[in-house]
């Protein structure tokens, strides 16, 4: 048992530092440091394997079961997780965390209704039936066929929007 607890850990740790990586690489850019942003990138990538390899040794289900998993994942989220945190950073007046958390529960509310509607759709035998997603870059919010005139979440132009491709 405490192999599986190591590589669940040791996957969480990876993924985060995946991501922290990968915005340290942003802000090295950002400041005029391509090489260091490089380096940071690179590190972010390595992360990623790491957290993968480990996730591939853990085992990894079925659609039809990681998306159940995932519709929990985020009903958890925008259920319990977020509004609690927006409550504390509400009481401690930190606005910034707020729209964060916001943008963040709003996002997964949508995620696990996209979620149910692949599974639907992958218990029948048949895939999701939508010719291109596209992502928000500021809240994350996602859309099927054609992206919003502009977030319902955060208002940014849908033209910002990125499309989603393998």
């Amino acid at each position: 048992m405490a192999t599986k607890d190591n590589l669940k850990a040791g996957f969480a740790g990876e993924s985060q530092a995946n991501r922290k990586y990968a915005s340290f690489s942003e802000k090295a850019a950002e400041e005029g440091f391509p090489q260091v942003a490089k380096l940071f990138r690179a590190a972010s990538e390595a992360e990623a394997i790491h957290a993968k390899r480990h996730l591939s040794v853990l085992g990894i289900s079925s659609t039809a079961d990681n998306l159940v998993a995932s519709v929990a994942g985020e009903t958890e989220e925008f259920t319990e997780m977020y509004p609690g945190f927006i409550k504390e950073s509400e009481a401690e007046a930190n606005t910034e965390a707020t729209r964060s958390f916001t943008f963040a529960m709003k996002a997964e509310q949508v995620h696990a209704g996209l979620y149910e509607k692949a599974l639907t759709a992958v218990k029948s035998g048949k895939d999701l039936q939508a010719e291109h997603v596209y992502l928000c870059p500021v809240c994350g919010n996602v859309a099927l066929d054609k992206a919003p005139g502009s977030c319902p979440i955060c208002g940014v132009p849908g033209s910002k929007w990125s499309e989603i491709s393998l």
